[in-house]
């Protein structure tokens, strides 16, 4: 099939977010202007760099970790693996400004060493980070599409020794959570390596040959 976003897709569920996936979950972590603690997830996150560490969420709407990170200028990134799913879906729950979403998902929270927002006690990895901007995404049309992307500059980390084993982050111990689309959810519990070719390699090699 083909179809065109503007026009509709004409299937019971829209695919767009089932093939763009799985997500990493931005598990955002705040504070407003009072001090008061934020903690949310969202769907749409990534990395966007390495040099200097960079990540990115989008709020479709402007909505409290948006509106905190750009009021303080900070922001924390929570790791969510499977041991802490339900505590993130509870997180999720679109509740009146100044509610604990710490509280409301039986967290506790951690205080981090660089940015005055808490971060989750529990998860085995979490970023400090410094707001770089927020962009105002426009459409095609010019009409502003209602997301704010966020980017922050990753200022301080922390890892929960357990997971490090010969000097890498174990990934699969840690069983990130992912997004699928939909309401679905995957785990990653396994991991497999390849090693990226030279370009001597590359073009002396035979064509991939890509199963049917």
């Amino acid at each position: 099939m083909f179809y065109e976003p503007r026009n509709g897709h004409g299937l019971r569920y829209d695919p767009f977010k089932a093939i763009v996936a799985p997500r990493p979950i931005g598990w955002i972590s705040t504070v407003d202007a009072q001090g008061r603690p934020n903690l949310s997830p969202y769907s749409f996150f990534n990395a966007m760099g390495s040099h200097p560490p960079i990540i990115a969420f989008s709020s479709e709407g402007a909505k409290d970790s948006a509106a905190n990170a750009r009021a303080t200028g900070e922001f924390v990134f929570n790791l969510c693996t499977a041991r802490l799913a339900r505590a993130m879906n509870a997180s999720s729950a679109s509740v009146p400004h100044g509610v604990n979403e710490f509280e409301l998902a039986g967290l506790a929270a951690a205080p981090c060493r660089i940015v005055r927002a808490p971060r989750v006690a529990e998860t085995p990895a979490a970023f400090e980070c410094k707001l770089l901007q927020v962009i105002n995404p426009v459409d095609l049309d010019g009409k502003p599409t209602g997301a704010l992307i966020v980017m922050g500059q990753v200022v301080g980390v922390h890892i929960d020794e357990r997971f490090i084993k010969d000097g890498r982050f174990d990934t699969a111990a840690a069983q990130p959570v992912a997004r699928a689309g939909y309401n679905d959810y995957a785990v990653v519990t396994e991991l497999f390596e390849m090693i990226r070719p030279t370009p001597e390699q590359a073009l002396a090699a035979a064509p991939v040959k890509v199963e049917a």
